[in-house]
């Protein structure tokens, strides 16, 4: 019997092929040396992040995610739902919030849910996975799985705005919040508390858009960790993962800069960290080689 067991919202992202499916890996991983087990939740479906602000309705928006959660009410009704996903795991909370508050909100979803032969309860927490690793493990424990401490690196921690507004993590300030900060020290590393960019939004919404003003927003994230003397930055959102990484060619070119900066996620980290390859790290999976940490995986 594992230790943990909780209810998995996956997310489009983490799919085989998709851009964040090295984050997946490195979650299996992490999770395995953790002793907690994600139960996927059945025939799940897009939880409406990307589509749902786009003309379609707050029901059927709502409905998306709804759904979601009924079916792991009937699959893992005794579970909470996490996710890995910060944009995934903000529309199943809102979801949540919403038709908690909202009773005839909560009646139409369930009308809609009843085509589907589905009802839903609402009665379990959404919480996102860095929120399962400070809360019901810790930090104390974690740093118990350390192999192999990164020492030697300065990481600037990364949060963005995803997992920090509107709900934020239980106990952390939305101005400096300082989980990723804490994790990095217990994974033997050195943290950067005053980095003054780790709430900064990425322009995740205008990459395509508007890209000049998102990349812009981008050199600053980039640019400050540089000045703080970042050998890379570490990030709990799949989003802020990968427009921060993939864009500094296009931002160099713009604005003459000469970034090459790493963007890792913590779930790397801590796999690194706990002794697995780089491989089982996904540290193949990077665009910008994450090199001092790959030599602490040969180790």
């Amino acid at each position: 019997m594992a230790k943990k067991e909780y209810s998995f919202y996956p997310g489009c992202s983490s799919q085989k092929g998709a851009s964040s499916s090295n984050y997946m890996v490195s979650v299996d991983s992490m999770c395995k040396e953790l002793d907690i087990q994600l139960n996927h939740i059945p025939d799940w479906n897009c939880c409406s992040a990307s589509i749902g602000y786009n003309g379609g309705g707050e029901l059927p928006r709502l409905a998306l995610s709804a759904r979601n959660l009924a079916l792991s009410e009937q699959a893992h009704p005794n579970q909470d739902v996490v996710a890995t996903c910060a944009a995934c795991w903000l529309a199943t909370k809102e979801t949540k919030e919403r038709l908690e508050h909202d009773s005839s909100m909560l009646a139409e979803t369930n009308t809609a849910l009843k085509e589907a032969g589905l009802e839903l309860k609402n009665d379990k927490e959404v919480r996102h996975m860095v929120e399962v690793l400070i809360e019901d493990l810790g930090y104390e424990d974690i740093g118990k799985h350390v192999k192999k401490p990164l020492e030697g690196l300065k990481i600037a921690g990364y949060v963005g705005c995803q997992t920090n507004r509107p709900f934020g993590i239980n106990g952390e300030s939305f101005e400096n919040p300082m989980y990723l900060d804490k994790l990095v020290e217990t994974l033997g590393a050195d943290s950067i508390p005053t980095y003054e960019k780790k709430v900064q939004c990425c322009g995740g919404a205008l990459a395509f858009t508007e890209p000049d003003k998102s990349q812009a927003m981008i050199k600053d994230i980039i640019g400050a960790a540089y000045d703080n003397g970042a050998d890379m930055i570490v990030t709990p959102c799949p989003v802020c993962q990968m427009n921060v990484e993939v864009y500094q060619d296009q931002i160099n070119a713009t604005f003459g800069t000469k970034f090459k900066m790493p963007v890792v996620y913590y779930s790397t980290l801590m796999s690194v960290a706990f002794g697995k390859s780089a491989k089982e790290s996904a540290l193949n999976g990077q665009v910008i080689k994450a090199k001092k940490l790959e030599e602490i995986a040969k180790k």
